[in-house]
């Protein structure tokens, strides 16, 4: 049976929730660095991505948020047979009521009925936490804080899609996906980073969209004619000169990632999960010596 110190564990999801939201991942900021020296000298586009480069630089020096929306905090934990799911659930809430005390989280969680603010960032499906049980003996805690503005923009499909010749194969999926992120402009806080969902239900495809978002902007998807429809929708849409928060640019989405699941001959959905440039997430490794690693 996995054992671990309760009152450690809980500081140590305590880090993950400041890493995750002062501390962007070292292959986010590449992207966006690499990003704003493909900008013209002295262009609009240049002028906003040094300041995004700032703001990461501060939020890391200062331990303060990258941005004022701290967002859903969107859990994957991989756990050992036998872990408690309700224990783990109870500890990562004490750590977000916490993060919130601190300012590392703003309080988040809105009763969608009442109006009112929990005051702690916890409330019905906040945070968001989805168990899979794994044969590793460690627990994994993948953390994603996805904010408001990008889930906004955040859409689904329903194949075929008549008005924009969208059939029931890849090439509707692209085109589907190309008329997402022309329509978000820059109201996602562009650049963007999309997480696509090929297939399934309606609840699924927008789950399977999310989790691709917790891949590393460089990875290369293992199925090829996936990988190659990722390579070629980033060149594609950065052709679309929508740009940094809309001003104009070479650069209107850093990555592309898909993912796929079986469906009902009767639907097709493709749904798109749109991440700011502000692409917080870092994952947590417990191990039973109770040491962790973060990344």
């Amino acid at each position: 049976m996995f054992q671990y110190d309760a009152a450690k564990l809980k500081d140590q999801l305590l880090e993950l929730l400041r890493l995750a939201a002062t501390d962007l991942p070292q292959d986010v900021v590449d992207s966006i660095q690499a990003a704003h020296d493909n900008e013209p000298e002295a262009s609009s586009a240049r002028s906003v991505f040094g300041m995004i480069l700032k703001n990461i630089e501060l939020a890391r020096e200062e331990s303060t948020p990258i941005c004022q929306d701290t967002g859903t905090n969107i859990y994957m934990v991989h756990i050992p047979e036998g872990v408690s799911m309700r224990k783990l659930t109870a500890l990562i809430h004490e750590a977000t009521a916490e993060a919130v005390e601190k300012s590392y989280l703003r309080p988040n969680a809105v009763d969608s009925i009442t109006g009112k603010n929990s005051g702690n960032n916890i409330g019905e499906g906040q945070p968001y936490i989805h168990y899979e049980e794994w044969d590793k003996n460690t627990i994994e805690f993948e953390l994603m804080l996805k904010g408001g503005g990008c889930e906004n923009v955040s859409t689904q499909y329903k194949l075929p899609d008549v008005g924009l010749g969208a059939g029931r194969d890849l090439d509707g999926v692209y085109k589907v996906i190309v008329d997402a992120v022309n329509k978000a402009q820059g109201l996602g806080c562009a650049p963007g980073i999309l997480g696509i969902g090929i297939g399934g239900d309606r609840m699924s495809s927008h789950m399977a969209a999310k989790n691709q978002l917790f891949r590393k902007i460089p990875d290369i998807n293992p199925d090829s004619a996936l990988a190659e429809m990722e390579d070629r929708l980033k060149k594609d849409l950065n052709t679309l000169g929508v740009g940094p928060m809309g001003f104009g640019g070479e650069t209107t989405v850093l990555g592309v990632k898909i993912g796929s699941l079986h469906r009902l001959p009767a639907s097709f959905f493709v749904s798109i999960a749109y991440m700011c440039w502000a692409y917080r997430r870092h994952s947590m490794i417990l191990n039973t010596k109770g040491e962790v690693s973060y990344d």
